[in-house]
């Protein structure tokens, strides 16, 4: 007899959630045996309940879907890491096989996608939405420094660069010069077009 999947659902909007644990619980060979709304709760669940396969959506309150598969990547590295996301942006894509993500897909393919591709990661395969494999192949690889990164988000909310200055520990004139750069890789023309560049390709 097969041994059932153990899996853990991380997904903010608890109505999405239920309706994933529910079509996955039809499942023969998956449980879904716990769930986290936000992405600061996914290490600790995972240790709690022994899970197999962690699914993650990207956008979530505390951390990404992205940085909780980071920490259980070091934390648990035999945990099977799917990454969900309703943005099929290419950037995101890179991001989450850089933090060991072993399947990315996109929450509108059907449930027995998702259920195969369980099965797949716990058999030591890769899946990749084909289309997001093309477009992040396109796309090309993130142009921005990390501290780049750091200062264009902190920017998102139109903080002046002496507030950013002052919340990043950093001279008015660095965050300048970070800005300027991040613009200009972007070929934006001010910060708040840049943020959204960065944003819409999953680079942020």
């Amino acid at each position: 007899m097969t041994s059932t999947i153990k899996v853990l659902l991380a997904e903010d909007q608890s109505m999405v959630r239920e309706a994933l644990a529910a079509l996955l619980g039809l499942e023969d060979d998956i449980e879904v045996v716990a769930q986290a709304a936000r992405g600061d709760e996914v290490l600790a669940a995972v240790g709690a309940h022994g899970v197999d396969v962690a699914l993650l959506d990207i956008e979530m309150p505390g951390c990404t879907g992205i940085e909780a598969a980071a920490r259980v990547r070091r934390a648990y590295p035999d945990v099977k890491l799917v990454v969900l996301t309703t943005f099929g942006r290419p950037g995101y894509l890179r991001s989450a096989m850089e933090a060991g993500a072993d399947a990315f897909l996109v929450k509108d393919a059907p449930a027995a996608q998702l259920a195969e591709a369980i099965r797949k990661v716990l058999a030591g395969e890769r899946v990749i939405d084909p289309t997001l494999a093309a477009a992040a192949l396109a796309e090309g690889a993130n142009p921005l420094t990390e501290r780049e990164r750091e200062v264009l988000r902190a920017a998102a909310d139109g903080s002046t660069n002496a507030e950013l200055a002052k919340a990043l520990h950093l001279s008015p004139g660095t965050v300048r010069n970070y800005l300027s750069t991040a613009i200009q890789k972007l070929a934006a023309r001010n910060r708040a077009e840049a943020v959204l560049i960065a944003r819409e390709k999953g680079w942020l």
